[in-house]
């Protein structure tokens, strides 16, 4: 099973320990796009601050950001599971695993980042601020950049289970599975069920949808389910006791649909 996560826009502070060394990090067919993409953000945050804030999208309270940035090749790293934090990131709670659990996630799970592409949760990582979403001046929109490294990298990283796609969107743009690989993945959208003058209503709801994802991913490693495909997702899923309602493909080569639907946290 490969479980593909958004990064968390928030970041733990960088460790103080070795700095990062590219050549380390997992899926290493990715290490010269990584060191082109690394090159350019540093370059544009010493360069130009004032322009870098803009770029990245930055307000004022965070203009910080950029002095980080531009300290990238010096600065403490750490394990990419303690970088990330947020709501998503809480609700799996890595550093509570048991051992067998841990070592699940860091063979499973796959983090998507703007400026690493994707990382494992043990590769050791500077705490950074670069979305997908950003366009550099040099390199243009990053999740289109990603596209043709991830097309030649991640099909085999998917082996031949299930790929659980967990990504917000911007971070589906920079991969999205084809084919066989496509036929075995399953995407899935947490709703709210609330139940208003007598009518059910669902909605999209952001804390509900990363908290939930989160504990999902939670519980599949805790319980050592790993599914070959979404059909065996969705009664592992119904077993942990989560509500879900799936949508197969009307055609092969496309992913299952999965909707978690929740009435609260």
């Amino acid at each position: 099973m490969l479980v593909l996560l958004p990064p968390s826009e928030g970041k733990a502070a960088g460790g103080s320990g070795k700095p990062l060394d590219l050549e380390t990090l997992s899926l290493p067919g990715l290490t010269a796009a990584r060191a082109e993409v690394l090159a350019e953000l540093v370059e544009l945050c010493v360069a130009d601050a004032a322009k870098a804030q803009e770029v990245l999208g930055l307000s004022e309270g965070l203009k910080g950001e950029v002095a980080k940035n531009a300290g990238l090749r010096t600065a403490g790293a750490r394990p990419a599971g303690e970088i990330y934090t947020g709501v998503l990131y809480d609700a799996l709670g890595l550093a509570s695993l048991d051992a067998a659990a841990r070592k699940r996630a860091e063979r499973s799970l796959l983090v998507f980042s703007g400026l690493w592409g994707a990382v494992r949760i043990g590769d050791r990582i500077p705490s950074y601020r670069c979305s997908m979403g950003v366009k550099l001046p040099g390199l243009g929109a990053l999740g289109a950049y990603w596209r043709g490294p991830m097309a030649e990298v991640l099909p085999a990283a998917a082996g031949d289970g299930l790929v659980l796609d967990l990504r917000s969107a911007a971070y589906a743009t920079a991969w999205k599975p084809k084919g066989e690989v496509a036929g075995r993945t399953a995407t899935v959208r947490v709703l709210q069920s609330k139940i208003v003058n007598g009518v059910e209503k669902r909605s999209v709801v952001s804390h509900f949808n990363k908290a939930t994802k989160g504990r999902l991913v939670r519980d599949l490693l805790v319980a050592g389910h790993e599914p070959a495909d979404p059909a065996e997702l969705v009664t592992a899923l119904g077993e942990l006791g989560y509500v879900v309602e799936a949508e197969a493909p009307a055609k092969g080569g496309k992913p299952w649909g999965l909707d978690v639907v929740v009435t609260e946290l």
